[in-house]
């Protein structure tokens, strides 16, 4: 009979790989050793491929060696083995295709997300990427790539993924239910910004409040009136402000030249060298730009509020965590689903078997992936 993995296998995997099998079965098995690499330099991140695998051998009664050389949040070359696997030809063959797709985007996604907690250290990051992903496994796939990546950075001292919004992938960052609170439905459902936070806070006393300012585009009016509703809860430190500016505007109060002037006021190197056209908008554009966290910071302290935290959104993949680093854009966390991988034939891991029954045999070419030249 049949398991229901067994059938998913065979439906997922690419075709030739099944044919490969059979000819096996037919001639003869041969115990063979994969190795397994990305092109790109990466974070290893192969947690959730190596479990499919142990699960599958499990079932199949299969005994395979994993030699696993680069540990789990450690840099990897391009060209690299991550991982040489070692077992019969026959329970090996029809397992390639699906082996791949569990673990290249994973590990550049960690990569990314690890790059972006190293240049703002003292950020946490909360990882939103669900609602950008194509289904639960590949949801699967890049909330555990994040918190590889933010482990690693973790390991350097960066504060890293502190967690992410959904429950089913909590535990990867050691909880058991997502954060968030409110999306822009909720403030159109409202009426108003300071609506929704009453609403918000008195169906869930006992949780911070983070609120959303930017639905009627007056981000430093809406958010120092939810601040002044809610004095107590904002010098305990208990209120935030999450700036999700769209790219079609400013910040409320901002235009061009008022942003340049927030920059040079709070960090003036950033604006006095050569930029790029995106690395300009990052700094002084529309959206959320480092001056728009500036002039949030700005006119919270003006205003009696020192303790309320500010959360940033929208964008912030590598680049612009570079440029909000420069500008010491002060934010205290950063809510993103950036990490997941612009590029996606950068994710494409691949597998050669390099030895048949011991001796060692790969395609011209992919001599590097051999043990002896290692």
């Amino acid at each position: 009979m049949t398991t229901p993995l067994e059938a998913d296998i065979a439906a997922r995997t690419d075709v030739y790989f099944k044919r490969t099998k059979a000819v096996v079965q037919r001639f003869g098995d041969k115990r063979v050793t994969y190795a397994i690499f990305l092109r790109r330099p990466v974070v290893s991140a192969p947690g959730l491929m190596l479990d499919w695998l142990r699960r599958v051998a499990a079932e199949r009664g299969a005994a395979l060696d994993i030699e696993l050389m680069h540990e789990e949040g450690t840099w990897v070359g391009a060209g690299e083995p991550i991982v040489y696997v070692t077992g019969s030809f026959i329970q090996l063959a029809d397992l390639e295709t699906l082996l791949l797709q569990k673990l290249g985007a994973a590990c550049v996604a960690a990569h990314n997300a690890y790059q972006m907690c190293l240049e703002l250290p003292h950020v946490d990051f909360l990882a939103m990427e669900a609602r950008h992903c194509a289904g639960a496994e590949m949801q699967e796939l890049m909330a555990y790539a994040a918190s590889v990546g933010g482990n690693a950075a973790k390991r350097e001292g960066a504060r890293g993924f502190v967690g992410n919004a959904n429950d089913a992938t909590s535990h990867y960052y050691g909880a058991v239910r997502g954060a968030g609170t409110m999306p822009h439905a909720l403030i159109g459902y409202a009426g108003s910004t300071l609506r929704a936070a009453e609403m918000f806070h008195e169906t869930f006393p006992d949780l911070n409040l983070t609120v959303l300012t930017d639905y009627f585009g007056q981000e430093v009016t809406d958010g120092l009136a939810v601040c002044r509703h809610f004095p107590d809860l904002a010098a305990a430190g208990r209120v935030a402000v999450r700036l999700d500016t769209h790219g079609g505007r400013f910040l409320e109060g901002l235009d061009p030249a008022q942003s340049y002037a927030v920059i040079e006021r709070h960090a003036p190197g950033a604006i006095r060298r050569y930029r790029s056209e995106s690395e300009l908008r990052h700094l002084v554009g529309t959206g959320v730009s480092a001056a728009a966290i500036w002039r949030m910071r700005e006119a919270l302290d003006e205003a009696g509020f020192p303790r309320v935290r500010i959360i940033a959104s929208s964008g912030f993949g590598v680049a612009k965590c570079r440029v909000m680093a420069q500008a010491r854009a002060p934010m205290d966390v950063i809510g993103t689903g950036s990490f997941i991988p612009d590029s996606w034939g950068e994710t494409y891991a691949t597998a050669d078997i390099i030895a048949y029954d011991g001796v060692p045999r790969v395609k011209v070419g992919r001599e590097f992936l051999l043990r002896e030249r290692r």
